[in-house]
């Protein structure tokens, strides 16, 4: 038989019942659901544990220990890889932001490369600039719509003339 677990739960079973119904990212589910079980009473033990989330005992021992260490939040927390650092520093972000408010703005992202690297000193990559004006600052480019250089003016006067509603 495998020793019981001393482990001194401090929130009440009502507010992790509370907390499981809430929305959350699966490990956090499965965090809460051990500590769930152990207030209840469900599970005494690692080898309960174990069997029931179908983890390994390393894994138990380590969420364990969080919660000792740290509490509910320490046991919740999801730690995220810091990525890389963007080459573009943060005030030609915002400098070029601004060209991007006027009404001229830019009228292709390698015009916008090329104001980057004369104004920053920032030789970045198309698609990095791509990336940062169309997805990370959301804005568009100032482009009109492509115009046929077949088109007759009299008839564009013409057949704005003739269909117009009502």
């Amino acid at each position: 038989m495998s020793r019981l677990l001393k482990l001194t739960i401090h929130e009440t079973q009502e507010e992790l019942e509370k907390r499981l119904k809430a929305p959350m990212s699966a490990n956090a589910q499965e965090r809460l659901q051990m500590l769930y079980w152990l207030k209840n009473g469900q599970v005494n033990s690692r080898k309960e544990l174990v069997k029931r989330l179908n983890r390994g005992e390393a894994t138990i021992t380590r969420w364990l220990k969080k919660y000792k260490q740290g509490g509910l939040v320490a046991l919740l927390e999801v730690k995220r890889a810091p990525g890389r650092k963007t080459i573009i520093p943060d005030d030609a972000i915002a400098s070029l932001e601004q060209r991007l408010k006027q009404p001229q703005g830019f009228r292709s992202y390698g015009e916008a490369q090329e104001w980057l690297e004369t104004e920053s000193g920032v030789a970045a990559a198309y698609k990095t600039v791509h990336k940062l004006v169309r997805y990370k600052l959301k804005a568009k480019l100032k482009v009109p719509r492509p115009r046929s250089h077949k088109q007759h003016p009299q008839a564009q006067e013409v057949f704005k003339k003739t269909s117009q509603m009502p």
